[in-house]
């Protein structure tokens, strides 16, 4: 779908989707840490399309499941009980994600 949006060269969408890209690259914090954060950052917002999409950029940059337990219990004291449905839909892609990778192995 970003492609298709992309291909209509908007310029403040193309600037927009340039700037997310470049926020994630590597720089004085590592990418890795930088999709942890938009995790938390997505719990938080109640976002489960933005949760999704990093949940397997972390797996994508070498995430264990100790650290994305750690992260969620982040979003969860930071947004509060209403993070709970979203953290359960996590799980359940994350599961989904951990059996893929099992099944390719």
């Amino acid at each position: 779908m970003n492609r298709k949006i992309l291909d209509e060269e908007n310029l403040e969408i193309r600037r927009f989707f340039a700037l997310d890209d470049r926020a994630y690259r590597e720089g004085a914090l590592p990418t890795r840490t930088k999709e942890l954060l938009g995790l938390v950052a997505s719990l938080v917002l109640r976002c489960d399309d933005c949760v999704s999409y990093h949940l397997v950029r972390c797996r994508e940059e070498g995430v264990s499941r100790a650290e994305l337990f750690e992260t969620f219990s982040v979003g969860l004291v930071v947004g509060g009980s209403i993070v709970i449905p979203h953290l359960r839909r996590a799980v359940d892609l994350l599961e989904e994600l951990e059996e893929e990778g099992d099944a390719q192995e």
